[in-house]
């Protein structure tokens, strides 16, 4: 027994000093992998959150800007449909603007525009949806005076008696070359702003000047970013320090906004160079962080715990993984939620969408077919008009087989209209019921009939130059006729006022059928417009600016197309409108000998 107690040092049941500093430097070596691995762990997971929450910052400013340029786009638009409408064109010229506020205010709601303006030539406001603002004179401001300067839509910011900056899009409202006054429409961009204030980030947008426009924080607008920040001084040192040492997990702050550390993002604004700053707190980092490195410091504890209690601490492990499993699936619980009420609400807005989309679409028809119907229904009633005054004035003379003649071709237009209200129809649908055969020459004799009181109205000297052999197409002959007429009323419209009128139609065929018609008036003064709806170069109550619109879409369901070129590029005057269509036997192939008349 004693040689026992010499050999070990101790009494058996005892430990010796070696295995005591052996059980502390365990604990020792045990506490500094604790500690390095919490400072590692500490680092890794700052930087990796801090990526991810500027990621998401990037991408949410993505959306932002997005959502900034769709409204300017949207926005963008408006003067030029404003500029074009009639009734505004018309109180401008009649110096008749009682209704004029109330058109706008409906325009507005529409829109959803900020603000639309209507200023005369002299820069009076002479309509307004802010009634207060009639009468109000901007003829120095730069929205006025750079749309005088340009004759496409033009964009300003001017500050705004509020301190706020205003975002217009004017343009001039221009009638038969003379500028009439100048329509100025608002975005509507403090929408979006109040949307962003929505978050606890701060977002501020700079011109390209540096100059802030639009912020979350209203003491920022007018300033550049640097004096921006310095509205609000940084924290204090001892506020710092108290700051540092809760939270020593904090990264090296990009600014301080309102006295809390910041990491700064920046995202180019694809438009007149704009950029957008957003400003993301630490919190949601910290949070993070904070929270995986209390798990890892309980592992550590119930590691170290685990020395002295190795039997009781495997129990305990097993409930914190436990609790920490359970945690999660409650996070994904919950995120699963959200993320259901957040699909269904977009589905809501999306079905909402849609009916809208629906009802534009019924109205743009609607108001296609009655300017359809007025504008193809116009000229038969003057030829009818015409012809019963000729038949009147034969009756009177005795002449009754003559008036029988007028009266037959009375009842051949009636017949015509009825047509052709059944044809209009076809504007609402694509291809062709009523296509067959059809001899462009005669299509040419129908439409020379249906324009024969307009012709003898006047002296115009009309020549034909037309193929002896048919020059078949494949088309709807009513259709086909109302191009014509379109074309030879366009021509006798360009030939008044001139002393020796003339119109030139040629008829021809090769790989396809060509009909033009030429005339020797002024020309056409906007080729690329020429063809767009509404477009007219004619006074007001003259024409809609329909004809040419509906006879080049005319042309395209024929399977042809309708172009416009002056007779100045070849040396001659006045204009030329060509039809091009398929020929309805391609293997047919005809001379090019043509026959004047």
């Amino acid at each position: 027994m004693r040689e026992e107690e010499d050999s070990a040092g101790f009494p058996e049941g005892r430990a010796g000093p070696t295995s005591r500093w052996g059980l502390r430097g365990a604990i020792v070596a045990l506490l500094v992998v604790a500690a390095g691995t919490v400072w590692f762990t500490n680092a890794w997971l700052t930087a990796r959150f801090s990526e991810t929450t500027r990621v998401r910052t990037e991408l949410r400013s993505a959306l932002y800007t997005g959502n900034l340029l769709s409204e300017l786009q949207r926005t963008s638009v408006v003067p030029q449909l404003l500029a074009r409408d009639p009734a505004l064109i018309s109180a401008l010229i009649g110096n008749e603007f009682s209704g004029t506020s109330a058109r706008l205010i409906s325009a507005q709601k529409e829109i959803a525009a900020a603000s639309i303006k209507l200023l005369d030539a002299s820069g009076r406001v002479v309509g307004s949806t802010d009634r207060n603002l009639i009468g109000t004179n901007y003829v120095q401001e730069p929205f006025f005076v750079e749309a005088l300067r340009s004759k496409d839509t033009v964009f300003t910011v001017s500050p705004s008696p509020q301190g706020a900056y205003e975002f217009t899009y004017s343009r001039t409202v221009v009638a038969d070359g003379r500028t009439l006054g100048v329509v100025v429409v608002g975005a509507d961009l403090t929408r979006l702003v109040r949307s962003w204030a929505g978050i606890y980030d701060a977002i501020a947008v700079t011109d390209s000047s540096g100059q802030i426009i639009l912020s979350t924080e209203p003491r920022w607008r007018g300033l550049t970013l640097p004096e921006a920040l310095a509205v609000r001084s940084a924290p204090s040192a001892i506020a710092r320090a108290f700051q540092v040492t809760a939270d020593w997990t904090s990264t090296p702050a990009d600014a301080y906004v309102q006295g809390r550390a910041v990491m700064q993002s920046e995202t180019r604004i694809p438009f007149r160079g704009w950029k957008m700053i957003a400003f993301t707190t630490y919190d949601s980092v910290r949070e993070r962080v904070n929270a995986v490195l209390a798990l890892v410091i309980m592992g550590f504890a119930i590691l170290l715990a685990a020395v002295f209690y190795l039997l009781s601490r495997r129990a305990r492990v097993e409930s914190a993984a436990w609790m920490r499993e359970s945690a999660d699936l409650r996070a994904l619980n919950a995120r699963l939620t959200r993320e259901i009420a957040e699909r269904e609400r977009m589905q809501k807005e999306l079905r909402v969408a849609e009916q809208t989309v629906q009802q534009s679409s019924k109205l743009a028809a609607l108001g296609e077919m009655s300017a359809g119907v007025s504008h193809e229904l116009n000229q038969p009633l003057a030829a009818m008009k015409t012809y019963l005054a000729g038949a009147r004035l034969l009756l009177q003379r005795g002449r009754a087989e003559e008036a029988l003649s007028s009266f037959q071709r009375i009842d051949d237009l009636v017949e015509r209209m009825g047509a052709i209200t059944r044809q209009l129809k076809s504007y609402a649908r694509k291809g062709g019921e009523a296509f067959e055969p059809v001899d462009l020459r005669a299509a040419l004799s129908s439409a020379l009939m249906m324009m024969e009181p307009q012709l003898r109205s006047r002296t115009i000297r009309l020549q034909r130059n037309i193929p002896r052999y048919p020059v078949m197409v494949y088309c709807d002959r009513i259709r086909l006729e109302q191009i014509i007429i379109n074309l030879l009323r366009n021509a006798v419209d360009a030939t008044r006022g001139l002393r020796d009128p003339a119109i030139e139609i040629t008829v021809s065929s090769g790989s396809h059928a060509f009909l033009s018609v030429r005339d020797n008036g002024p020309g056409v003064s906007d080729l690329e417009n020429l063809f767009e709806p509404f477009f007219t170069t004619k006074k007001p109550g003259e024409g809609t600016g329909l004809g040419l619109a509906i006879s080049s879409g005319i042309a395209a369901d024929f399977g042809g197309r309708l172009t416009a070129h002056n007779a100045s590029d070849e040396g001659g005057r006045g204009a030329v409108f060509e039809l091009e269509l398929p020929l309805h036997d391609p293997g047919q192939k005809a001379g090019t000998r043509l026959a004047a008349e």
